[in-house]
């Protein structure tokens, strides 16, 4: 028997009509310098419409890709809803990735318009040759430079919007659509390509909204502090927008002043970014303490990796302020967990209390995870018995964009995440080791095993091991050992590195050694290398 219910799309166009129409008042906040871009959703939609036919007018038509190498602006912000209503998939590009991945994932994607920060010009102008797909750059601040060649139009987008209609009628679409893309870190090998759907965007953002998650509200003010060019800024453009909740953007390259200068003008009552601005945020506020005021502020969502309980216990301590994290991925649109207090523990101490926001919390609705040990056995929620840790959910990837990797990263339909992990009997997952030796610095993966095979092509290194050390700015940092044939510099082999990676993959410390440990089949032993070493 079927149901006799509306069989109406899940469609991003949804979530604008609701914040225009219920919430038109509300504003964004974008810093623009030392000043505020400040409108309302009204504008918002006003602004998406605007653009559409602006891309339209380019040539942009259903399942076109759109790339973006842009901050936390209200210009990227706008082409978040412009371009996917229209039925175009919006491509955020991670301005993190060396030159060599972003041209990879560019192309990969298919862009064939690029809405870009004027300091990623320069960028765009190495890249020349490589991007075949590319017919136009539209500059989203200041002018379209004389100077630049790119082989293709550059266009600025205040011309172009000034120009266009602010009527556009967004068609509907299949719910299963492409709405956006994002690439991985590419930990191994070249990026990976995930494809999220109008569905699944719309979904991830209702969980967020959700009473045990980060639980979005109209009556709160959330700063974005996570990049727009990656994963979607955690699904919260989505879900403040659903929300009608105040949307707060620092802008343009900001640092830990500036991050307090946005705080203190424009109030946020929550911020949502990595641990390592957290911890920014707090040295700028020790080395000059009185001059900020955050008393706005009573929540933090710090993610990409777990932040460590002294910092939670800082911020609660010094300015009252809870910290809270999650945990999830790219491949699920982030989030996947969410760490907060049930019922039954509200009533802890002050230490269990921590000890349960330290995990990396309880799976979102609609979210199912199960461990499994190395024989492919379910590993029983005991606390205790580490497993790999495989999640199925709605806005979960069934597989890579255009890549064969997809068929090792799944299971009879779930997704196996290669992180290995404990779950409680109540459902609380910690994370406890990282498969294939990943090192997470800053929110971002790197691979050991990548910097190990380029520092061997080195002609004076002989061998070569990298292992993950704590780190007091961005929670870890690689640390690399070598045995040498002849005298070679840090520096000399910094450069080595740089040819290929990008910066922040670039170890901090080169540690010469005469021997590396191995273990009893032959691999290096990293366990000894961080015991004895790190």
């Amino acid at each position: 028997m079927q149901s006799l219910m509306m069989d109406v799309p899940l469609q991003i166009k949804t979530l604008l009509w609701r914040a225009e129409r219920l919430y038109g008042h509300k504003e964004i906040i974008a810093r623009t310098g030392d000043a505020f871009d400040a409108f309302t959703f009204t504008e918002l939609g006003r602004r998406a419409r605007k653009l559409s036919n602006v891309l339209a007018g380019l040539g942009v038509t259903f399942g076109d890709r759109v790339g973006t190498l842009a901050w936390n602006t209200a210009e990227h912000l706008v082409a978040y809803y412009a371009v996917p209503c229209m039925g175009a998939v919006l491509h955020t590009v991670n301005t993190r990735l060396s030159d060599d991945q972003i041209a990879y994932t560019i192309a990969h994607a298919g862009d064939t318009v690029l809405l870009v920060s004027s300091d990623q010009l320069p960028l765009l102008a190495r890249l020349t040759g490589r991007l075949a797909d590319v017919r136009t750059v539209v500059v989203l601040d200041g002018e379209a430079p004389a100077d630049v060649e790119l082989g293709v139009p550059v266009l600025a987008y205040t011309d172009l919007m000034a120009e266009a209609s602010d009527e556009y009628d967004y068609p509907d679409l299949d719910e299963n659509t492409a709405a956006s893309m994002c690439y991985s870190s590419g930990t191994t090998g070249d990026p990976k390509g995930v494809v999220y759907s109008h569905r699944s965007t719309v979904l991830h953002a209702l969980g967020l909204c959700t009473t045990g998650t980060i639980g979005v509200s109209e009556k709160e003010r959330y700063l974005l502090v996570t990049p727009l060019s990656h994963v979607n800024s955690w699904g919260m453009p989505f879900a403040c927008v659903l929300q009608g909740a105040t949307i707060i953007l620092p802008g343009d390259h900001p640092v830990g002043a500036d991050y307090l200068k946005v705080i203190e003008d424009a109030a946020p009552t929550v911020l949502v970014g990595a641990v390592t601005v957290g911890m920014l945020i707090r040295r700028a506020l020790e080395e000059h303490p009185g001059d900020y005021d955050v008393s706005s502020l009573h929540t933090m969502w710090l993610g990409g990796q777990a932040p460590p309980v002294v910092e939670m216990k800082w911020w609660k301590q010094a300015h009252g302020i809870h910290i809270t994290q999650a945990w999830g991925m790219t491949e699920a649109s982030p989030v996947l967990t969410f760490s907060g207090l049930t019922s039954t523990n509200q009533d802890l101490d002050e230490d269990a209390r921590f000890e349960i926001f330290s995990t990396q919390g309880q799976p979102l609705p609609l979210v199912e995870i199960k461990l499994v040990r190395e024989d492919e056995s379910e590993a029983p929620w005991d606390g205790k018995t580490p497993g790999e840790v495989l999640v199925r959910a709605p806005w979960v990837i069934s597989e890579y964009y255009n890549d064969p990797r997809s068929a090792g990263s799944f299971s009879d339909g779930w997704f196996r995440t290669g992180d290995i992990a404990t779950m409680t009997q109540d459902g609380y997952l910690t994370i406890v080791d990282r498969a294939k030796d990943l090192i997470k610095s800053g929110g971002e993966w790197i691979s050991s095993v990548e910097l190990e095979n380029a520092l061997i092509a080195h002609p004076k290194v002989i061998e070569a091991s990298v292992v993950g050390a704590p780190d007091p700015k961005w929670i870890e940092r690689p640390v690399a050992f070598v045995v040498l044939s002849d005298t070679v510099s840090p520096d000399e082999l910094k450069l080595f590195l740089k040819k290929r990676f990008p910066s922040f993959w670039v170890p901090d410390r080169f540690e010469v050694i005469t021997e590396l440990p191995k273990t009893s089949v032959g691999k290096f032993d990293k366990k000894r290398l961080r015991n004895e070493y790190v």
